[in-house]
């Protein structure tokens, strides 16, 4: 089992740019191509490597990272003492996607905690730990944060790839 997460690790990559480094992990990457869609300088599936740092400010880039539906991209301040203050506005920050590669040091947050957020004309996010029963299968999802479908469009059903995006769909109406 070690060797088998090792392969895994080796799998992940990461970007360093003067001040934040993106972190992709394939195995959670649906292809929604927000990244690619909204900022191809940066992100560019036919280049390599596919990140490129500095085809962008870096402002640009988080906001194109906290774009994605998964945990497949998420970034982090370089400079430790700012990772501490980022807001849950920065959804795809470390400190809330992808915990393993952030330490929490002082913050004792509630475990049992579930926030469910509607997001205007997107999907549903919901951040916790939960039971997800779809299809006749339960799934224990445990400290993440899940993108759902909304407009109905997504090919991945019930997890949103971004196609309420291409539909344009509408703020304030569900299907």
């Amino acid at each position: 089992m070690g060797d088998n997460r090792k392969i895994t690790e080796k799998r992940n990559r990461s970007y360093r740019g003067r001040e934040i480094t993106v972190y992709w992990k394939p195995s959670a990457c649906i292809h929604a191509s927000s990244c690619y869609r909204e900022l191809i300088e940066v992100f560019n599936p036919s280049r390599r490597p596919w990140v490129d740092m500095e085809g962008a400010p870096e402002e640009r880039i988080i906001e194109t990272v906290n774009l994605c539906p998964t945990e497949a991209l998420t970034w982090k301040w370089n400079e430790e003492e700012r990772n501490s203050d980022v807001d849950r506005a920065h959804t795809n920050h470390i400190k809330w996607r992808r915990p393993e590669l952030y330490s929490q040091s002082g913050e004792d947050e509630d475990a049992s905690s579930l926030t469910v957020r509607v997001l205007d004309e997107g999907p549903v996010m919901v951040e916790g730990s939960f039971s997800l029963i779809c299809g006749g299968k339960s799934t224990i999802m445990k400290n993440t944060i899940t993108s759902f479908c909304r407009c109905g469009q997504s090919k991945s059903q019930p997890y949103c790839d971004g196609e309420h995006r291409n539909i344009r769909f509408p703020e304030g109406e569900t299907p």
